[in-house]
């Protein structure tokens, strides 16, 4: 005889309306809690299924079967039945039909399933030599299109980028030039939304640590990539016209005025960790000099206080002084 937590998901598969809606939220319900998440992960082959079935059906089942996936899928292990499932296509599938209204949740299951390897190779799509990318460009051209006004639901998808940039191949499609993914990801550093500016200034630090091989590609974007790696650095003063006129007209101009500074020390700490994985290149380290890089950072550590951030100045700055020497 079937147990209560087997009846529980059987239901999940009524044909009755009523019956699917009360069980897919005692399930949802189910997911809040650590004991509800170790009951049901007993019956996870059955659990997950079901689940990943109610996806695409009417608001008021779907929501909650997202809801309940992104709980489950913060196990790791739960999180790697889902992509041995083909969740990630199933995701992107939904995601992109016209009548999508959970957006939000599919983006952080993807955040979720992104956290293994196996996840972040269903996303980049590496055994699909046709398609390879495919995902990561549509969710990037969604991530820099998506506004603020209504709602933000691909502001998550920073952290997804985050986590495919972990890996060498998220990295290498992520600078690939021919495909200008990195350029439009940088653009959105501007935004005012704190998850969205943590996501590029992770994964910009992340590419970086591909410089040996992609300095030439990262310094096709400098336009771009130095005031999103000097400003959050730059410290609070206004800058004299004297080093300004050193200084890229993007970076002099806003760098000559009032402005916001960076609050948050993790962004700073990621800026300058970027920094220093460029200046280590030697076309980079000309590079930083052609931007009066080193005035910047003087200034920035001047007004520091934050003993990591500060520790990562002076790493810079360590590095600085050894090629300035060499040269």
């Amino acid at each position: 005889m079937a147990n209560e937590m087997e009846e529980l998901l059987d239901f999940l598969s009524s044909p009755s309306p009523p019956v699917k809606k009360a069980a897919v939220d005692i399930v949802r319900d189910l997911t809040g809690s650590e004991e509800g998440l170790l009951s049901l992960s007993a019956y996870s082959n059955t659990a997950l299924t079901s689940l990943a079935s109610l996806m695409s059906e009417k608001k008021e089942v779907s929501e909650p079967a997202a809801e309940a996936l992104v709980n489950l899928s913060q196990n790791s292990d739960l999180s790697a039945k889902l992509v041995s499932m083909g969740m990630i296509k199933t995701v992107m599938d939904i995601l992109y039909k016209p009548e999508a209204c959970i957006t939000r949740l599919l983006v952080m299951l993807l955040v979720n399933l992104t956290r293994i390897d196996t996840g972040i190779a269903a996303l980049l799509q590496v055994d699909d030599e046709k398609m390879h990318g495919l995902y990561v460009m549509k969710l990037v051209r969604s991530f820099c299109i998506s506004t603020e006004k209504n709602g933000d639901p691909f502001e998550h998808v920073g952290s997804i980028l985050v986590n495919i940039s972990q890996r060498e191949a998220g990295r290498k499609l992520l600078v690939d030039p021919k495909r200008g993914l990195l350029k439009q990801i940088t653009r959105q550093f501007d935004s005012t939304n704190l998850l969205r500016k943590k996501g590029v200034s992770g994964t910009i630090r992340n590419c970086c640590f591909e410089a040996d091989s992609q300095i030439q590609n990262l310094l096709l974007i400098s336009e771009f990539l130095w005031p999103t790696l000097l400003l959050p650095v730059a410290g609070n003063k206004i800058y004299s016209e004297e080093d300004t006129s050193k200084m890229p007209r993007e970076l002099g101009i806003v760098l000559s005025i009032e402005r916001e500074p960076v609050d948050d020390p993790e962004i700073r700490v990621q800026a300058l960790e970027a920094v220093y994985l460029i200046v280590l290149q030697d076309a980079g380290r000309r590079a930083f000099w052609s931007v009066n890089g080193t005035r910047i950072l003087q200034v920035g550590y001047e007004d520091e206080e934050d003993p990591k951030v500060m520790e990562a100045y002076e790493r810079v700055g360590s590095l600085l002084v050894e090629g300035s020497a060499e040269d």
